[in-house]
């Protein structure tokens, strides 16, 4: 199979640019033939090229001229979507379907429903545009990039993508969890066009013990990811263990000075996939603190995978992956006394921890692994190729 997958890399890295390159090798290794189409947000700095971004939404004529060139010297048989924002355009997928090529589109985040794509303001959960054909709140608030304007043109985006139609030429959604997939019927979206499959990780086999002697965050570093709480709870000064953090993004800057002033938090920036699946495996336990809505934790997989149990802020989502009292335990989101606490539970807790330790690497043996996971995306490609056939017949 030739496939085409659609991407715009982040400019600060996460689970969603792990997830595509992780998917691109496991069918490339299958024995399919990949070509990406790619944009980086490396390139977007400053107020100008925000504005210019977002206005490429409603059509990238770079964008498709590539689509329009891989149709022709390449003849995809399917494209794969993962990221348009902002760079890439929507736009791609007219060029696709006018070649009557079957198009799929995994949603990692809100985007669909949410101007700032992670459903989070003002430090707390925001549903304020969900269901809402004309997202007027989004443009009020600033919530793409703190400007009015460049959110101002995200929405209107949106609203013209859904009066043009544009996504009828999509003939199935990938949503991550049942609780994203039950978000984006609510705002509107064609239930029976989403199915849900999970996001995964390679097994190799590797397990951890477990005894590094520390507890360990792994993500971007902003507001939505609990990265404040998380330092707040460690100030406490009630966990054992020493705190770890890896990643980077705008609060880089608040952790590093907090590691420079405690000596409970050591801080070590972006760190390799590898280094970061090491570290996992010999964490007592991680941490997700996410106090937005998300659509699915894959650092929480790639702890299972390692058989490290995880301390999660509690949400929708989260129940879907972590069982309390078995793979990890749960606190109540943006609270940092109950983390702290459960965190000193969980770093104590001996008796428990290895059978947890056993849960974990068993949950990801039966969900979430390449081999699982490969057999899913291959169905979903053929209910597309399905779907295609049978709208122009």
């Amino acid at each position: 199979m030739r496939i085409v997958v659609a991407h715009n890399r982040y400019r600060y890295a996460g689970g969603e640019d792990s997830v595509v390159r992780s998917e691109v090798e496991m069918l490339r290794n299958a024995g399919h033939d990949v070509e990406l189409l790619e944009a980086d947000n490396q390139t977007i700095d400053g107020f100008v090229e925000k504005i210019a971004a977002a206005g490429s939404l409603f059509r990238s004529s770079s964008s498709n001229r590539k689509m329009a060139e891989l149709v022709r010297t390449f003849q995809p048989d399917l494209l794969h979507i993962h990221n348009w924002f902002p760079q890439i355009s929507p736009s791609i997928i007219a060029v696709a379907r006018a070649a009557s090529i079957p198009i799929v589109q995994t949603l990692h985040n809100f985007r669909m429903i949410c101007a700032n794509g992670v459903m989070f303001r003002d430090g707390k959960v925001c549903d304020d545009c969900v269901g809402k054909a004309f997202p007027l709140n989004a443009a009020m608030h600033g919530c793409y990039g703190g400007s009015r304007v460049g959110s101002a043109l995200v929405s209107a985006a949106f609203s013209y993508h859904r009066l043009a139609h544009t996504w009828d030429g999509v003939s199935t959604f990938i949503a991550l969890s049942e609780n994203q997939r039950r978000l984006l019927v609510r705002n509107g979206m064609e239930a029976a066009r989403i199915t849900v499959k999970p996001n995964f990780v390679k097994d190799t086999g590797e397990v951890g013990t477990g005894r590094g002697g520390y507890a360990l965050f792994v993500g971007r570093l902003m507001p939505e990811k609990g990265i404040r709480t998380l330092l707040n709870a460690w100030d406490l000064n009630r966990v054992s263990l020493p705190l770890w953090i890896m990643g980077d993004g705008p609060l880089a800057d608040v952790v590093r000075e907090r590691a420079m002033t405690r000596s409970n938090v050591e801080y070590f920036g972006h760190q390799s996939a590898s280094d970061v699946l090491a570290a996992m495996a010999n964490a007592r336990f991680l941490i997700c603190a996410s106090e937005s809505v998300e659509a699915f934790g894959l650092t929480i997989v790639e702890s299972f995978s390692r058989g490290t149990p995880v301390l999660a802020a509690y949400s929708d989502s989260v129940t879907e992956l972590v069982e309390n009292g078995k793979t990890g335990l749960y606190f109540a989101s943006g609270n940092a006394c109950e983390l702290a606490a459960t965190a000193a539970q969980l770093a104590s807790d001996t008796l428990a921890y290895a059978e947890m330790r056993r849960n974990c690497r068993h949950t990801y043996e039966k969900r979430y692994t390449d081999k699982l996971n490969y057999k899913l995306l291959m169905e979903i490609y053929q209910r597309a190729f399905r779907t295609a056939s049978s709208s122009v017949a």
